[in-house]
Protein backbone atom coordinates (compact mmCIF):
# COMPACT_ATOMS: atom_id res chain seq x y z
CA UNK A 1 0.00 0.00 0.00
CA UNK A 2 1.21 3.69 -0.92
CA UNK A 3 3.03 5.14 2.00
CA UNK A 4 0.93 8.48 2.41
CA UNK A 5 -2.69 6.07 2.14
CA UNK A 6 -1.47 4.60 4.90
CA UNK A 7 -1.14 7.81 7.02
CA UNK A 8 -4.32 8.69 5.76
CA UNK A 9 -5.83 5.57 7.08
CA UNK A 10 -3.97 5.70 9.84
CA UNK A 11 -5.39 9.34 10.80
CA UNK A 12 -9.25 8.14 10.08
CA UNK A 13 -8.44 6.22 12.66
CA UNK A 14 -7.95 8.81 15.05
CA UNK A 15 -11.01 10.89 13.60
CA UNK A 16 -13.18 7.22 14.16
CA UNK A 17 -11.62 7.21 17.63
CA UNK A 18 -12.97 10.86 18.51
CA UNK A 19 -16.93 9.63 16.84
CA UNK A 20 -16.46 7.04 19.25
CA UNK A 21 -15.60 8.18 22.51
CA UNK A 22 -18.12 11.18 21.88
CA UNK A 23 -21.08 9.11 21.11
CA UNK A 24 -22.70 8.74 24.92
CA UNK A 25 -22.72 12.75 24.70
CA UNK A 26 -25.61 12.84 22.47
CA UNK A 27 -29.09 12.85 24.06
CA UNK A 28 -31.11 14.78 22.56
CA UNK A 29 -31.08 17.33 19.26
CA UNK A 30 -29.70 20.13 21.49
CA UNK A 31 -26.64 17.58 21.62
CA UNK A 32 -26.53 16.53 18.24
CA UNK A 33 -26.63 20.06 17.04
CA UNK A 34 -24.52 22.70 19.24
CA UNK A 35 -23.38 20.18 22.11
CA UNK A 36 -26.00 20.96 24.70
CA UNK A 37 -24.24 24.25 25.18
CA UNK A 38 -21.85 22.52 27.06
CA UNK A 39 -18.44 22.95 25.40
CA UNK A 40 -15.41 24.87 26.60
CA UNK A 41 -13.51 27.72 24.90
CA UNK A 42 -10.71 25.94 23.15
CA UNK A 43 -12.99 23.49 21.61
CA UNK A 44 -15.28 26.67 20.19
CA UNK A 45 -12.41 28.59 19.36
CA UNK A 46 -11.28 25.87 17.33
CA UNK A 47 -14.54 25.32 15.56
CA UNK A 48 -14.97 28.93 14.58
CA UNK A 49 -11.76 29.15 13.52
CA UNK A 50 -11.91 25.67 11.24
CA UNK A 51 -15.17 27.08 9.79
CA UNK A 52 -13.48 29.73 8.17
CA UNK A 53 -10.51 26.67 6.87
CA UNK A 54 -10.79 23.98 4.61
CA UNK A 55 -9.21 22.62 1.54
CA UNK A 56 -9.89 25.87 0.21
CA UNK A 57 -7.23 27.49 1.77
CA UNK A 58 -4.46 25.12 0.14
CA UNK A 59 -6.67 25.18 -3.23
CA UNK A 60 -7.93 28.89 -4.56
CA UNK A 61 -6.26 30.50 -1.75
CA UNK A 62 -2.84 29.10 -2.52
CA UNK A 63 -3.16 29.35 -5.85
CA UNK A 64 -4.03 33.51 -5.64
CA UNK A 65 -0.70 33.52 -3.63
CA UNK A 66 1.19 31.73 -5.70
CA UNK A 67 -0.31 34.14 -9.17
CA UNK A 68 -0.85 37.93 -6.80
CA UNK A 69 1.31 37.91 -3.34
CA UNK A 70 0.50 39.49 -0.96
CA UNK A 71 -3.21 40.41 -2.37
CA UNK A 72 -4.63 37.02 -0.75
CA UNK A 73 -3.82 38.50 3.00
CA UNK A 74 -6.37 40.57 3.00
CA UNK A 75 -9.17 38.16 3.16
CA UNK A 76 -8.04 36.47 6.33
CA UNK A 77 -6.49 39.57 8.14
CA UNK A 78 -10.38 40.58 7.19
CA UNK A 79 -10.98 37.39 8.75
CA UNK A 80 -9.14 38.04 11.91
CA UNK A 81 -10.88 41.74 12.46
CA UNK A 82 -14.15 40.04 11.92
CA UNK A 83 -12.99 36.89 14.62
CA UNK A 84 -11.78 40.45 16.94
CA UNK A 85 -14.85 42.31 17.15
CA UNK A 86 -16.19 39.02 18.20
CA UNK A 87 -14.17 39.25 20.70
CA UNK A 88 -14.82 42.79 21.44
CA UNK A 89 -18.32 42.19 21.87
CA UNK A 90 -20.46 39.99 19.82
CA UNK A 91 -19.57 36.69 20.75
CA UNK A 92 -21.21 36.59 24.30
CA UNK A 93 -23.98 38.39 22.88
CA UNK A 94 -24.47 35.23 20.18
CA UNK A 95 -24.23 32.66 23.66
CA UNK A 96 -26.75 34.56 24.92
CA UNK A 97 -29.03 34.28 22.67
CA UNK A 98 -30.18 31.02 24.80
CA UNK A 99 -30.93 29.16 21.25
CA UNK A 100 -30.39 25.56 19.76
CA UNK A 101 -30.46 27.08 16.07
CA UNK A 102 -29.54 30.78 14.60
CA UNK A 103 -32.92 30.25 13.34
CA UNK A 104 -34.62 30.72 16.57
CA UNK A 105 -32.66 33.25 17.10
CA UNK A 106 -34.50 34.72 13.84
CA UNK A 107 -37.82 33.90 14.91
CA UNK A 108 -37.05 36.03 18.10
CA UNK A 109 -36.63 39.20 16.38
CA UNK A 110 -38.48 38.44 12.96
CA UNK A 111 -41.11 36.78 13.45
CA UNK A 112 -42.90 33.04 12.36
CA UNK A 113 -42.78 34.10 8.28
CA UNK A 114 -39.50 35.34 8.91
CA UNK A 115 -38.33 32.15 9.96
CA UNK A 116 -39.44 30.24 7.54
CA UNK A 117 -37.85 32.34 4.23
CA UNK A 118 -34.43 32.24 6.65
CA UNK A 119 -34.94 28.72 6.71
CA UNK A 120 -35.21 27.88 2.90
CA UNK A 121 -32.86 30.87 1.42
CA UNK A 122 -29.87 30.25 3.78
CA UNK A 123 -29.48 26.37 2.58
CA UNK A 124 -29.10 26.57 -0.76
CA UNK A 125 -25.69 29.10 0.32
CA UNK A 126 -24.44 26.57 2.49
CA UNK A 127 -24.84 23.65 0.25
CA UNK A 128 -22.85 25.78 -2.56
CA UNK A 129 -20.13 26.94 0.31
CA UNK A 130 -19.73 23.55 1.26
CA UNK A 131 -19.22 22.23 -2.85
CA UNK A 132 -16.94 24.55 -3.32
CA UNK A 133 -14.79 23.39 -0.28
CA UNK A 134 -15.71 19.27 -1.38
CA UNK A 135 -14.28 20.59 -5.08
CA UNK A 136 -10.95 22.05 -3.54
CA UNK A 137 -10.51 18.79 -1.91
CA UNK A 138 -10.79 16.44 -4.38
CA UNK A 139 -8.42 18.73 -6.45
CA UNK A 140 -5.64 17.66 -3.77
CA UNK A 141 -6.49 13.91 -2.88
CA UNK A 142 -6.41 13.31 -6.80
CA UNK A 143 -3.80 15.23 -7.49
CA UNK A 144 -1.98 13.08 -4.92
CA UNK A 145 -3.44 9.49 -5.47
CA UNK A 146 -3.91 10.16 -9.12
CA UNK A 147 -7.25 9.36 -8.67
CA UNK A 148 -10.07 10.48 -11.22
CA UNK A 149 -11.59 13.54 -10.07
CA UNK A 150 -15.19 12.76 -10.61
CA UNK A 151 -14.69 9.72 -8.13
CA UNK A 152 -12.90 11.29 -5.74
CA UNK A 153 -15.64 14.00 -5.14
CA UNK A 154 -17.71 10.98 -4.40
CA UNK A 155 -15.99 8.94 -2.36
CA UNK A 156 -14.15 11.72 -0.01
CA UNK A 157 -17.74 13.26 -0.33
CA UNK A 158 -19.42 10.02 1.06
CA UNK A 159 -16.66 9.72 3.81
CA UNK A 160 -17.02 13.07 4.81
CA UNK A 161 -20.76 12.71 4.56
CA UNK A 162 -20.85 9.21 7.13
CA UNK A 163 -18.52 11.23 9.55
CA UNK A 164 -20.60 14.17 10.42
CA UNK A 165 -23.79 12.71 10.11
CA UNK A 166 -22.71 9.55 12.59
CA UNK A 167 -21.05 12.21 14.84
CA UNK A 168 -23.15 14.71 15.72
CA UNK A 169 -21.51 18.32 17.31
CA UNK A 170 -19.52 16.58 20.01
CA UNK A 171 -17.59 13.98 17.78
CA UNK A 172 -17.06 17.41 14.96
CA UNK A 173 -16.14 19.77 17.38
CA UNK A 174 -13.70 17.68 19.27
CA UNK A 175 -12.37 16.34 16.13
CA UNK A 176 -12.41 20.15 14.44
CA UNK A 177 -9.97 21.11 17.94
CA UNK A 178 -7.92 17.95 16.90
CA UNK A 179 -7.39 18.96 13.41
CA UNK A 180 -6.42 22.56 14.11
CA UNK A 181 -3.57 21.32 16.10
CA UNK A 182 -2.67 19.02 13.62
CA UNK A 183 -2.82 21.24 10.52
CA UNK A 184 -0.77 24.33 12.66
CA UNK A 185 1.63 21.39 13.06
CA UNK A 186 2.19 20.75 9.53
CA UNK A 187 1.44 23.90 8.28
CA UNK A 188 3.98 25.33 10.82
CA UNK A 189 6.94 22.90 9.70
CA UNK A 190 5.93 23.35 5.55
CA UNK A 191 6.78 26.95 6.22
CA UNK A 192 9.90 26.67 8.43
CA UNK A 193 11.23 24.29 5.38
CA UNK A 194 10.53 26.79 2.54
CA UNK A 195 12.32 29.43 4.43
CA UNK A 196 15.60 27.15 5.26
CA UNK A 197 15.19 26.45 1.52
CA UNK A 198 14.44 29.91 0.28
CA UNK A 199 17.56 31.20 2.48
CA UNK A 200 15.26 33.68 4.13
CA UNK A 201 11.73 35.73 3.85
CA UNK A 202 13.58 38.47 2.00
CA UNK A 203 14.74 35.93 -0.27
CA UNK A 204 10.73 35.14 -1.03
CA UNK A 205 9.91 38.56 -1.12
CA UNK A 206 12.70 38.94 -3.63
CA UNK A 207 12.22 36.53 -6.03
CA UNK A 208 8.57 36.95 -6.26
CA UNK A 209 8.27 37.27 -9.87
CA UNK A 210 5.68 39.97 -10.06
CA UNK A 211 4.97 42.43 -8.19
CA UNK A 212 4.36 41.43 -4.20
CA UNK A 213 1.94 43.47 -2.99
CA UNK A 214 -0.46 43.53 -6.15
CA UNK A 215 0.27 40.92 -8.25
CA UNK A 216 -0.44 41.20 -12.05
CA UNK A 217 -2.73 41.48 -14.31
CA UNK A 218 -3.54 44.96 -12.89
CA UNK A 219 -4.11 48.15 -14.74
CA UNK A 220 -6.19 50.06 -11.90
CA UNK A 221 -4.49 49.97 -7.83
CA UNK A 222 -7.30 51.76 -7.06
CA UNK A 223 -9.40 48.66 -7.57
CA UNK A 224 -7.70 46.16 -5.43
CA UNK A 225 -8.11 48.97 -3.28
CA UNK A 226 -11.65 49.27 -3.59
CA UNK A 227 -12.21 45.57 -3.28
CA UNK A 228 -9.81 45.05 -0.36
CA UNK A 229 -12.13 47.72 1.47
CA UNK A 230 -15.37 45.71 0.90
CA UNK A 231 -13.81 42.16 1.50
CA UNK A 232 -12.80 44.18 5.25
CA UNK A 233 -16.66 44.98 5.14
CA UNK A 234 -18.02 41.74 4.14
CA UNK A 235 -15.99 39.40 6.49
CA UNK A 236 -17.15 41.51 9.41
CA UNK A 237 -20.57 41.44 8.51
CA UNK A 238 -20.12 38.10 8.21
CA UNK A 239 -19.00 36.73 11.28
CA UNK A 240 -20.89 39.43 13.30
CA UNK A 241 -24.29 38.21 12.42
CA UNK A 242 -27.27 36.20 14.18
CA UNK A 243 -27.01 33.99 11.37
CA UNK A 244 -23.19 32.75 12.14
CA UNK A 245 -23.51 33.44 15.59
CA UNK A 246 -24.02 29.47 15.55
CA UNK A 247 -20.06 28.94 16.02
CA UNK A 248 -20.55 30.43 19.69
CA UNK A 249 -24.01 28.58 21.02
CA UNK A 250 -21.81 25.26 22.04
CA UNK A 251 -19.92 26.98 24.28
CA UNK A 252 -20.80 26.59 28.03
CA UNK A 253 -21.38 30.20 29.45
CA UNK A 254 -20.88 33.82 28.16
CA UNK A 255 -17.18 34.12 29.11
CA UNK A 256 -16.22 31.08 27.32
CA UNK A 257 -17.76 31.83 24.41
CA UNK A 258 -15.82 34.93 24.41
CA UNK A 259 -12.21 33.50 24.76
CA UNK A 260 -13.52 30.95 21.87
CA UNK A 261 -13.62 34.23 19.69
CA UNK A 262 -10.00 35.38 21.31
CA UNK A 263 -8.43 31.94 20.26
CA UNK A 264 -9.93 32.22 16.37
CA UNK A 265 -8.50 35.82 16.25
CA UNK A 266 -5.12 34.90 17.07
CA UNK A 267 -5.26 31.58 14.73
CA UNK A 268 -6.64 33.70 11.86
CA UNK A 269 -4.21 36.37 12.53
CA UNK A 270 -1.02 33.93 12.46
CA UNK A 271 -2.27 31.82 9.47
CA UNK A 272 -1.69 33.73 6.24
CA UNK A 273 2.20 34.14 7.43
CA UNK A 274 2.18 30.41 8.67
CA UNK A 275 0.31 29.18 4.81
CA UNK A 276 1.62 31.37 1.99
CA UNK A 277 4.79 31.63 2.29
CA UNK A 278 5.28 27.94 0.89
CA UNK A 279 2.90 29.13 -2.46
CA UNK A 280 4.92 32.18 -2.41
CA UNK A 281 8.32 30.60 -2.40
CA UNK A 282 7.47 27.91 -4.89
CA UNK A 283 6.61 31.21 -7.54
CA UNK A 284 10.01 32.62 -7.26
CA UNK A 285 11.76 29.06 -8.26
CA UNK A 286 9.69 29.23 -11.31
CA UNK A 287 8.00 25.60 -11.10
CA UNK A 288 5.75 24.85 -13.82
CA UNK A 289 2.81 23.72 -12.10
CA UNK A 290 0.79 22.91 -15.85
CA UNK A 291 3.96 20.81 -16.57
CA UNK A 292 3.43 19.13 -12.94
CA UNK A 293 -0.17 18.55 -12.62
CA UNK A 294 -1.48 19.06 -16.38
CA UNK A 295 -5.15 17.24 -15.54
CA UNK A 296 -5.82 20.60 -13.63
CA UNK A 297 -5.96 22.82 -16.88
CA UNK A 298 -6.41 26.05 -16.38
CA UNK A 299 -6.56 26.04 -12.56
CA UNK A 300 -2.99 24.75 -12.20
CA UNK A 301 -2.50 27.86 -10.02
CA UNK A 302 -4.44 25.73 -7.75
CA UNK A 303 -2.02 22.74 -7.11
CA UNK A 304 0.64 25.60 -6.32
CA UNK A 305 0.56 24.02 -2.06
CA UNK A 306 0.63 20.57 -3.24
CA UNK A 307 3.11 21.05 -5.52
CA UNK A 308 5.59 22.84 -2.93
CA UNK A 309 4.76 19.47 -0.68
CA UNK A 310 5.50 17.21 -3.26
CA UNK A 311 8.73 18.85 -4.60
CA UNK A 312 9.95 20.22 -0.73
CA UNK A 313 8.60 18.06 2.22
CA UNK A 314 9.69 14.56 3.10
CA UNK A 315 8.44 11.17 2.50
CA UNK A 316 5.19 10.55 4.48
CA UNK A 317 4.42 14.41 4.77
CA UNK A 318 2.34 14.54 1.75
CA UNK A 319 -0.35 11.71 3.88
CA UNK A 320 0.01 13.57 6.76
CA UNK A 321 -0.72 17.00 5.13
CA UNK A 322 -4.29 15.76 2.97
CA UNK A 323 -5.48 13.58 5.93
CA UNK A 324 -5.30 17.30 8.28
CA UNK A 325 -7.02 18.85 5.10
CA UNK A 326 -9.49 16.23 4.68
CA UNK A 327 -10.49 16.66 7.93
CA UNK A 328 -10.54 20.52 7.83
CA UNK A 329 -12.83 19.97 4.90
CA UNK A 330 -15.38 17.65 7.07
CA UNK A 331 -15.49 20.46 9.76
CA UNK A 332 -16.06 23.19 6.96
CA UNK A 333 -19.11 21.08 5.52
CA UNK A 334 -20.58 20.47 8.97
CA UNK A 335 -22.27 23.99 8.04
CA UNK A 336 -24.03 22.42 4.84
CA UNK A 337 -24.66 18.99 6.59
CA UNK A 338 -25.30 19.33 10.55
CA UNK A 339 -26.24 23.12 10.69
CA UNK A 340 -28.69 22.93 7.69
CA UNK A 341 -29.75 19.70 8.86
CA UNK A 342 -30.78 21.33 12.74
CA UNK A 343 -32.45 24.13 10.77
CA UNK A 344 -34.91 22.39 8.75
CA UNK A 345 -35.62 20.24 11.89
CA UNK A 346 -36.03 22.64 14.38
CA UNK A 347 -37.48 25.40 12.63
CA UNK A 348 -39.85 23.41 10.33
CA UNK A 349 -40.22 19.73 10.93
CA UNK A 350 -40.82 20.13 15.00
CA UNK A 351 -42.85 24.01 14.84
CA UNK A 352 -44.92 23.12 11.42
CA UNK A 353 -45.01 19.36 10.58
CA UNK A 354 -44.46 17.55 14.04
CA UNK A 355 -44.98 19.28 17.01
CA UNK A 356 -45.60 16.33 19.17
CA UNK A 357 -42.32 14.45 18.04
CA UNK A 358 -40.15 12.68 20.13
CA UNK A 359 -36.34 13.95 20.87
CA UNK A 360 -35.50 10.01 19.66
CA UNK A 361 -37.49 10.87 16.82
CA UNK A 362 -36.22 14.44 15.96
CA UNK A 363 -32.44 13.08 16.10
CA UNK A 364 -33.67 10.29 13.35
CA UNK A 365 -34.46 12.77 11.18
CA UNK A 366 -31.86 15.35 11.90
CA UNK A 367 -29.07 12.04 10.57
CA UNK A 368 -31.84 11.66 7.74
CA UNK A 369 -32.10 15.05 6.25
CA UNK A 370 -28.20 15.62 6.84
CA UNK A 371 -27.76 12.31 4.87
CA UNK A 372 -29.95 14.30 2.09
CA UNK A 373 -28.11 17.81 2.18
CA UNK A 374 -24.71 15.80 2.01
CA UNK A 375 -25.71 14.31 -1.25
CA UNK A 376 -26.91 18.07 -3.12
CA UNK A 377 -23.62 18.73 -1.90
CA UNK A 378 -21.55 15.91 -3.55
CA UNK A 379 -23.86 16.98 -7.00
CA UNK A 380 -22.86 20.69 -6.40
CA UNK A 381 -19.30 19.76 -5.86
CA UNK A 382 -19.35 17.37 -9.62
CA UNK A 383 -20.81 21.12 -10.96
CA UNK A 384 -17.94 23.27 -10.12
CA UNK A 385 -15.52 20.50 -11.51
CA UNK A 386 -17.56 20.69 -14.98
CA UNK A 387 -16.79 24.50 -14.91
CA UNK A 388 -12.82 23.69 -16.03
CA UNK A 389 -12.10 27.48 -16.25
CA UNK A 390 -13.77 28.33 -13.27
CA UNK A 391 -11.21 29.91 -10.64
CA UNK A 392 -11.96 28.45 -6.97
CA UNK A 393 -11.04 32.00 -5.59
CA UNK A 394 -13.12 33.43 -7.68
CA UNK A 395 -16.05 30.77 -7.41
CA UNK A 396 -15.66 31.69 -2.83
CA UNK A 397 -15.60 35.32 -3.65
CA UNK A 398 -18.94 35.76 -5.97
CA UNK A 399 -20.53 33.50 -3.78
CA UNK A 400 -19.86 35.23 -0.85
CA UNK A 401 -20.72 38.36 -2.44
CA UNK A 402 -24.18 37.52 -4.22
CA UNK A 403 -25.73 34.56 -2.15
CA UNK A 404 -23.69 35.03 1.48
CA UNK A 405 -23.71 38.59 2.31
CA UNK A 406 -27.41 39.75 1.74
CA UNK A 407 -29.07 36.96 3.94
CA UNK A 408 -26.30 38.66 6.83
CA UNK A 409 -27.62 41.67 6.26
CA UNK A 410 -31.09 41.82 8.74
CA UNK A 411 -29.27 39.31 10.86
CA UNK A 412 -26.97 42.38 11.86
CA UNK A 413 -29.08 45.39 11.14
CA UNK A 414 -31.34 43.31 13.45
CA UNK A 415 -29.10 43.39 16.27
CA UNK A 416 -29.16 47.29 16.98
CA UNK A 417 -32.41 48.36 15.55
CA UNK A 418 -35.51 47.46 17.63
CA UNK A 419 -38.28 49.45 16.06
CA UNK A 420 -38.42 47.79 12.31
CA UNK A 421 -42.07 45.80 10.91
CA UNK A 422 -41.34 42.07 10.64
CA UNK A 423 -42.05 42.57 7.33
CA UNK A 424 -38.06 43.97 7.11
CA UNK A 425 -36.42 40.63 7.20
CA UNK A 426 -38.09 39.15 4.14
CA UNK A 427 -38.40 42.34 2.30
CA UNK A 428 -34.23 42.98 3.14
CA UNK A 429 -33.89 39.51 1.02
CA UNK A 430 -36.26 40.29 -1.58
CA UNK A 431 -34.15 43.37 -2.43
CA UNK A 432 -31.04 41.90 -2.01
CA UNK A 433 -31.56 39.10 -4.40
CA UNK A 434 -32.53 42.13 -7.16
CA UNK A 435 -29.51 43.49 -6.53
CA UNK A 436 -27.73 40.11 -7.03
CA UNK A 437 -29.60 39.91 -10.28
CA UNK A 438 -28.44 43.05 -11.44
CA UNK A 439 -24.96 42.68 -10.51
CA UNK A 440 -24.23 39.25 -11.83
CA UNK A 441 -26.52 38.90 -14.97
CA UNK A 442 -26.76 42.94 -15.92
CA UNK A 443 -23.71 45.40 -15.20
CA UNK A 444 -20.74 44.20 -17.38
CA UNK A 445 -17.42 45.61 -17.54
CA UNK A 446 -18.43 47.50 -20.47
CA UNK A 447 -20.63 49.44 -18.39
CA UNK A 448 -18.49 50.00 -15.77
CA UNK A 449 -15.90 51.41 -18.95
CA UNK A 450 -18.08 53.91 -19.94
CA UNK A 451 -19.71 55.08 -16.40
CA UNK A 452 -16.15 56.03 -15.59
CA UNK A 453 -14.40 56.83 -18.53
CA UNK A 454 -11.75 54.31 -18.48
CA UNK A 455 -9.18 54.59 -21.37
CA UNK A 456 -7.80 51.44 -20.60
CA UNK A 457 -9.93 48.03 -20.78
CA UNK A 458 -10.40 46.11 -17.53
CA UNK A 459 -8.42 42.99 -17.30
CA UNK A 460 -10.00 40.14 -16.68
CA UNK A 461 -9.10 40.27 -12.58
CA UNK A 462 -9.67 43.44 -12.37
CA UNK A 463 -13.52 42.78 -13.50
CA UNK A 464 -13.73 39.95 -10.88
CA UNK A 465 -12.09 42.11 -8.16
CA UNK A 466 -14.63 44.68 -9.43
CA UNK A 467 -17.64 42.63 -9.26
CA UNK A 468 -17.19 41.25 -5.86
CA UNK A 469 -16.97 45.06 -4.68
CA UNK A 470 -19.82 46.43 -6.55
CA UNK A 471 -22.36 43.51 -5.28
CA UNK A 472 -21.05 44.61 -1.75
CA UNK A 473 -21.60 48.50 -2.02
CA UNK A 474 -24.76 47.41 -3.51
CA UNK A 475 -25.95 45.46 -1.09
CA UNK A 476 -24.41 48.01 2.15
CA UNK A 477 -26.31 50.53 0.20
CA UNK A 478 -29.25 49.49 -0.79
CA UNK A 479 -30.11 46.31 0.63
CA UNK A 480 -28.60 47.59 3.99
CA UNK A 481 -31.03 50.96 3.32
CA UNK A 482 -34.27 49.49 3.12
CA UNK A 483 -33.66 47.85 6.15
CA UNK A 484 -32.88 50.88 8.03
CA UNK A 485 -35.54 52.63 6.22
CA UNK A 486 -37.96 50.58 7.17
CA UNK A 487 -38.50 51.97 10.28
CA UNK A 488 -40.24 54.81 8.73
CA UNK A 489 -43.47 52.61 8.54
CA UNK A 490 -43.18 50.47 12.41
CA UNK A 491 -46.19 50.75 13.67
CA UNK A 492 -45.73 48.34 16.81
CA UNK A 493 -46.21 44.76 16.90
CA UNK A 494 -48.96 42.47 18.37
CA UNK A 495 -48.18 41.67 22.07
CA UNK A 496 -47.54 38.01 21.24
CA UNK A 497 -44.81 39.29 19.35
CA UNK A 498 -43.14 42.48 21.51
CA UNK A 499 -43.03 39.67 24.00
CA UNK A 500 -40.76 37.82 21.72
CA UNK A 501 -38.87 40.75 20.31
CA UNK A 502 -38.38 41.87 24.35
CA UNK A 503 -36.78 38.17 25.15
CA UNK A 504 -34.37 38.74 22.12
CA UNK A 505 -33.06 42.03 23.44
CA UNK A 506 -33.22 41.10 27.19
CA UNK A 507 -31.19 37.61 26.48
CA UNK A 508 -28.38 39.38 24.61
CA UNK A 509 -28.31 41.81 27.89
CA UNK A 510 -28.06 39.00 30.54
CA UNK A 511 -24.82 37.28 31.13
CA UNK A 512 -24.67 33.37 31.08
CA UNK A 513 -23.35 31.55 33.85
CA UNK A 514 -22.34 28.26 33.85
CA UNK A 515 -20.25 27.06 37.16
CA UNK A 516 -22.23 24.18 38.20
CA UNK A 517 -20.33 21.06 39.70
CA UNK A 518 -22.21 18.93 36.90
CA UNK A 519 -20.38 20.97 34.28
CA UNK A 520 -17.13 21.18 35.84
CA UNK A 521 -17.16 16.98 35.97
CA UNK A 522 -17.76 17.34 31.85
CA UNK A 523 -15.25 20.24 31.51
CA UNK A 524 -12.68 17.61 32.88
CA UNK A 525 -13.98 14.50 30.65
CA UNK A 526 -13.39 16.96 27.51
CA UNK A 527 -9.53 17.92 28.57
CA UNK A 528 -8.98 14.40 29.43
CA UNK A 529 -10.69 12.79 26.32
CA UNK A 530 -9.08 14.98 24.09
CA UNK A 531 -5.89 15.28 25.86
CA UNK A 532 -5.38 11.50 25.26
CA UNK A 533 -6.00 11.70 21.71
CA UNK A 534 -3.98 14.73 20.71
CA UNK A 535 -0.91 13.19 22.86
CA UNK A 536 -1.02 9.96 21.06
CA UNK A 537 -1.39 11.02 17.69
CA UNK A 538 1.39 13.58 17.89
CA UNK A 539 3.42 10.42 19.35
CA UNK A 540 2.32 8.67 15.92
CA UNK A 541 3.24 11.36 13.92
CA UNK A 542 7.07 11.48 16.12
CA UNK A 543 6.63 7.83 14.74
CA UNK A 544 7.22 8.75 11.14
CA UNK A 545 11.04 9.92 12.07
CA UNK A 546 11.66 5.74 11.18
CA UNK A 547 10.80 6.40 7.41
CA UNK A 548 13.76 6.24 4.64
CA UNK A 549 13.97 10.24 5.15
CA UNK A 550 17.40 12.20 5.47
CA UNK A 551 18.38 13.47 8.93
CA UNK A 552 16.98 16.95 8.13
CA UNK A 553 13.15 15.58 7.06
CA UNK A 554 13.15 12.98 9.93
CA UNK A 555 13.87 16.06 12.10
CA UNK A 556 10.54 17.81 10.48
CA UNK A 557 8.35 14.69 11.89
CA UNK A 558 10.01 15.24 15.15
CA UNK A 559 9.36 19.11 15.01
CA UNK A 560 5.62 18.45 13.84
CA UNK A 561 5.03 15.90 16.24
CA UNK A 562 6.29 17.67 19.21
CA UNK A 563 3.95 20.34 18.84
CA UNK A 564 1.04 18.18 18.51
CA UNK A 565 2.12 16.24 21.87
CA UNK A 566 2.87 18.80 23.67
CA UNK A 567 -0.68 20.17 23.04
CA UNK A 568 -2.18 17.08 24.45
CA UNK A 569 0.06 17.07 27.35
CA UNK A 570 -1.34 20.62 28.36
CA UNK A 571 -4.75 19.41 28.50
CA UNK A 572 -4.44 16.29 29.92
CA UNK A 573 -2.50 18.20 32.62
CA UNK A 574 -5.17 21.20 32.68
CA UNK A 575 -7.72 18.59 34.38
CA UNK A 576 -9.19 20.56 37.43
CA UNK A 577 -10.89 17.22 38.45
CA UNK A 578 -7.97 17.16 42.03
CA UNK A 579 -8.86 21.30 42.48
CA UNK A 580 -11.65 23.23 44.85
CA UNK A 581 -14.90 21.99 43.84
CA UNK A 582 -16.75 24.76 41.80
CA UNK A 583 -19.60 26.46 43.57
CA UNK A 584 -23.20 24.63 42.61
CA UNK A 585 -24.61 27.35 40.14
CA UNK A 586 -25.65 27.97 36.90
CA UNK A 587 -26.65 31.84 36.80
CA UNK A 588 -28.85 32.83 33.65
CA UNK A 589 -29.56 29.52 32.40
CA UNK A 590 -31.15 28.50 28.62
CA UNK A 591 -34.30 29.23 30.10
Amino acid sequence: MDLNVLIVLIYFCFLIAIGWMFRTFTNNTSDYFRGGGKMLWWMVGATAFMTQFSAWTFTGAAGKAYTDGLAVAIIFVANAFGYFMNYAYFAPKFRQLRVVTVIQAIRMRFGKYNEQVFTWSGMPNSVVSAGIWLNGLAIIASGIFGFDMTWTIVLTGLVVLIMSVTGGSWAVIASDFMQMVVIMAVTVTCCIVAIIHSGGVGNILDEFPRDFVIGDNLNYVSILTIWAFFIFVKQFSITNNMLNSYRYLAAKDSKNAKKAALLACCLMTLGPVIWFIPPWFLAGQGVDLAAMHPEMGSKAADAAYLAFVELYMPAGMVGLLIAAMFAATMSSMDSGLNRNSGIFVKNFYEPVLRPEASEKELVAVSKITSTVFGVLIILFALFINSLKGLSLFDAMMFAGAMLGFPMTIPAFLGFFIKKTPDWAGWGTLLVGACVSYVVGFVIGPQHIQDFFGLEQELTNREWKDLKVAIALIGHITLTGGFFVMSQLFYKGLSEERSKDVDKFFNNLHTPLVNESAEQEVLDNKQRSMLGKLIAAAGAFVMLLVVLPNSLGDRLVFILCGAIILAVGVLLMKANTSNKKPPLNQAAETES
